[in-house]
């Protein structure tokens, strides 16, 4: 990884499965031992720790091969900024990320006393952030500083929102989450909604598959 960079630039990233898997397993213990989660306290510290954990949540875009950039809090046009920014140079295929927190009510608002609970607003900040940013990539998909930073011809972009627990959402809710993750997208690009658990389930079960442990030394 190298030092400084300047707005707009990624970091190369050598990207190790058993770094990858170590990360993985303190994720799990952060899971386990914190039930509610901060954005900042908790959530950006740990991956910006963890650059390989961080890089491989670009896979649920389904074009990126093997990620080999990344960048946390990245500049987006001076305009916004992404939590992490996933990239493999080779296919052009570039994942989103927006990080927010994990309390009872960060996916559904249970304060109401609705039967059927609103989406929060904590949520629905984090959404319609990933909304932006896919504008701002359109916006300026044709301008020079857009090459420069992601490279010739179209971008293939795919979004992750991750946000809140498992534990609080009743059965309704959960599918309710799931239909949201299969059926919405912003501008043809597919954006995932998924807790912290979620996450984690997800990724371990990807890197076993893609990067089977090799047998005991």
């Amino acid at each position: 990884m190298s030092g400084a960079l300047a707005k707009g630039e990624f970091e190369r990233l050598d990207f190790a499965p058993e770094r990858c898997r170590r990360s993985l397993a303190d994720f799990g213990t952060l899971l386990a031992d914190r039930p509610e989660l901060s954005e900042r306290g908790d959530v950006l510290g740990f991956f910006k720790a963890h650059p390989d954990l961080s890089g491989f949540i670009g896979v649920y875009n389904g074009y990126l091969g093997t990620p080999d950039l990344v960048r946390h809090e990245y500049d987006l046009f001076g305009d916004f900024v992404c939590d992490v920014v996933v990239g493999d140079s080779r296919s052009g295929a570039f994942t989103f990320i927006e990080f927010e927190d994990a309390r009872p009510n960060s996916v559904f608002d249970h304060s109401t006393g609705r039967a059927t609970p609103p989406w929060s607003r904590r949520f629905e900040r984090g959404f319609s952030q990933l909304v932006d940013w896919f504008w701002k990539l359109d916006d300026l998909k044709r301008t020079d500083d857009f090459t420069d930073r992601f490279g010739p011809g179209p971008i293939r972009a795919t979004g992750v929102l991750v946000v809140g627990r498992r534990e609080p959402l009743r059965e309704r809710e959960a599918r309710r989450l799931r239909w949201r993750l299969d059926k919405v997208t912003v501008d043809s690009h597919h954006v995932f909604q998924v807790t912290y658990d979620d996450l984690f389930d997800d990724l371990r079960y990807r890197l076993e598959h893609r990067y089977p442990p090799g047998p005991p030394t």
